[in-house]
C-alpha cells in the first residue's frame, strides 16, 4: 500500500477553508494533518472537505487556539490524544490507519520571545513539552509510526536563514535542539524530510512580517515529517510546497509532503 501524506500549519482552519480545499482538490494526499486549527472540533468544516474525499478525521481542538486534527480519504481511529506538560492544550492527536500505521500530529508550543525559561515562561513551556514527549515516547515505544506537525524547531544550521544570527533565537537555540534530538532517539525517529533532501537550505515557513517573504527568503523548516525505524526506508518523495505560502490569504507555513510504500 502506497500513501502520500502532507502536514501543515494552517493557522486557523476555518479562515483558509478555501485553500485547504484547494490543496485537496489540486495535490489530493491521501492523509492531511493540520495544526493551530483555532477551532472547536465541532466547528471544522468538513463538508467541504468530505465532497473532495477525506470522510474521515481524528481531531482535538479549542476555541481561538491551537488544535489538531487529521483528515483522510482512508479509515483511521484515534488511539492517543496526549496533555503534554499539563497546559490545557489542544496540541495532540494520534490516529491509526486500517494497516497498522499509527500517525502522530503535534503541534509543539512555539515557546515566546525570549530564550531563557526564568523570564519567559512560555519558553519553560515548550522545554518541558519535549521533555514529557520524550518520555512518553521512551515508555510508549513507537512502531510503524509516523509524526509530523508544526514543532516549531529548526534544528540543523541550513535549516534558518542565519545560522549565527538565529542561535539565540527562539526555534534555533542549543537547548532546543538538544530537547528535539531527544525526542527523535527516544522513540527510533528518523527525519524523513531530511533523507530525502539531505543538503541545502529548506525551509517550511516565513514570517508573516517580511514584505516580501519570497525575496527575502528569510525562512525556517519548523515543520517536520519522522518516521520510526522499522518503517523509515519505506519514505521517499518529501517536499515542501513553497507556492502554497503564496496563495490568497496564506498560512505562514507551507505544507511538507512524504508517500510511504507500506
Amino acid at each position: 500500500m502506497s500513501f502520500t501524506l502532507a502536514t501543515w500549519n494552517i493557522n486557523s482552519v476555518r479562515l483558509r477553508e478555501p485553500i485547504v480545499c484547494k490543496l485537496l482538490e489540486e495535490e489530493a494526499p491521501d492523509v492531511l494533518c493540520l495544526q493551530e486549527c483555532k477551532s472547536p472540533v465541532e466547528l471544522i468544516p468538513l463538508e467541504g472537505f468530505a465532497a473532495l474525499g477525506y470522510t474521515h478525521m481524528v481531531a482535538r481542538g479549542q476555541k481561538g487556539y491551537n488544535g489538531v486534527a487529521i483528515l483522510s480519504k482512508l479509515p483511521i481511529k484515534e488511539v492517543a490524544a496526549e496533555d503534554f506538560a499539563s497546559l490545557g492544550h489542544a496540541r495532540h492527536i494520534a490516529g491509526q490507519l486500517e494497516n497498522g500505521v499509527t500517525i502522530h500530529n503535534f503541534y509543539v508550543p512555539a515557546g515566546g520571545d525570549v530564550a531563557d525559561r526564568e523570564k519567559n515562561e512560555k519558553f519553560g513551556q515548550k522545554l518541558d513539552y519535549l521533555t514529557e514527549m520524550r518520555d512518553w515516547f521512551k515508555a510508549n515505544k513507537p512502531e510503524k509510526s509516523i509524526l509530523v506537525g508544526d514543532l516549531n524547531i529548526a534544528p540543523r544550521e541550513d535549516d534558518v536563514w542565519d545560522h549565527k544570527k538565529l542561535l539565540k533565537i527562539v526555534s534555533h537555540t542549543p537547548i532546543e535542539v538538544a530537547h528535539f534530538k531527544d525526542v527523535m532517539q527516544a522513540g527510533d525517529w528518523h527525519d524523513v524530510t531530511r533523507n530525502d533532501i539531505p543538503e541545502g537550505k529548506l525551509y517550511s515557513w516565513w514570517s508573516y512580517r517580511a514584505k516580501d517573504w519570497d525575496g527575502a527568503d528569510k525562512g525556517r523548516r519548523l515543520d517536520h515529517v519522522w518516521a520510526t525505524g522499522d518503517i523509515a526506508a519505506s519514505a521517499h518523495s518529501s517536499r515542501v510546497m513553497r507556492d502554497a505560502r503564496g496563495w490568497e490569504k496564506p498560512s505562514d507555513h507551507a505544507p511538507v509532503f512524504a508517500t510511504f510504500d507500506l
